[in-house]
């Protein structure tokens, strides 16, 4: 299992060392710098935010590293970066640590399935019953006689972490499933094994996968919205203390209704402020 403390250094290093991921200049000794650092989900948010920040500021550069949730977390509580992002709220322990969150996007958490899978629809009650090895047949709901293949994500993940206070009621995972760093790596083994199953954020759902419906409801913007979903999550942006300077900046970049409109809806993701202009 992948150290997150260890990953979330030689990450950060590799970053420095060679080019800032999404900065625009060469001349970065002239540029005010902020590191951004943490979830992979919300790595397409944040590199596309960085890139049009430095294009309005050229004399700011931010560099962005997905690393996962929780190694996010504790770089920004250690003050390795400026900013750590995550798809999960905080863990008890990580209460007291003095971070203050900013939301930045709603997102709903798809269960995927290999095309050529007949199956489009679970309950809550059996995705859980899979993801913890109790059924372990696509015959046994309503699919072809064939083992079903897990996958999982490490435990660096806020995805894995969120998926399992909603559905599994942070009970255990089935242990023998296949264990990958990232949500690309899940689709992909997904889209290409017609025995997997898995799941990621309905911003990486593509044409290769099926999105399966939970409790006869879709994931989408929609049942997001409305609640009907019961798979969903906010994403977050966190600083140590309340932000200021170029981390205010940033944020307050993040949330404007360009990038929310742009940006955050492009990547498949639900803007902050969705709910109440459907009027909840």
């Amino acid at each position: 299992m992948r150290n997150a403390r260890d990953a979330a250094v030689a990450a950060l290093a590799l970053v420095l060392l060679l080019a800032p991921l999404a900065g625009c200049s060469d001349n970065s000794s002239s540029l005010t710098r902020l590191i951004v650092t943490g979830s992979t989900t919300i790595l397409p948010i944040a590199e596309v935010a960085a890139e049009d920040f430095h294009a309005a500021h050229p004399e700011d550069d931010v560099l962005v590293s997905g690393v996962g949730s929780s190694a996010g977390i504790e770089n920004v509580s250690s003050g390795t970066s400026d900013i750590g992002t995550a798809s999960r709220e905080l863990k008890d322990e990580e209460l007291n640590l003095g971070l203050v969150d900013t939301p930045i996007a709603y997102d709903a958490i798809a269960v995927i399935v290999n095309p050529q899978n007949p199956v489009t629809s679970l309950t809550k009650a059996q995705v859980k019953a899979i993801f913890q090895g109790q059924i372990v047949n696509w015959r046994e709901v309503g699919g072809p006689d064939m083992a079903i293949g897990l996958v999982n994500r490490d435990e660096a993940s806020g995805t894995r972490e969120a998926f399992a206070k909603i559905v599994l009621d942070k009970e255990r995972f089935d242990p023998t499933a296949v264990i990958l760093p990232g949500t690309g790596q899940v689709r992909s083994v997904v889209a290409q094994e017609p025995r997997a199953i898995g799941y990621i954020s309905l911003g990486f759902v593509s044409d290769d996968v099926s999105a399966l419906a939970i409790d006869g409801v879709e994931p989408s913007e929609a049942t997001v919205v409305n609640g009907t979903y019961p798979v969903q999550r906010v994403l977050h942006m966190f600083t140590k203390g309340a932000p200021e300077g170029l981390a205010k900046m940033y944020l307050d970049f993040v949330l404007s209704a360009d990038i929310q409109e742009s940006v955050v809806r492009d990547a498949g993701f639900i803007p902050i402020t969705a709910k109440g202009a459907y009027g909840d």
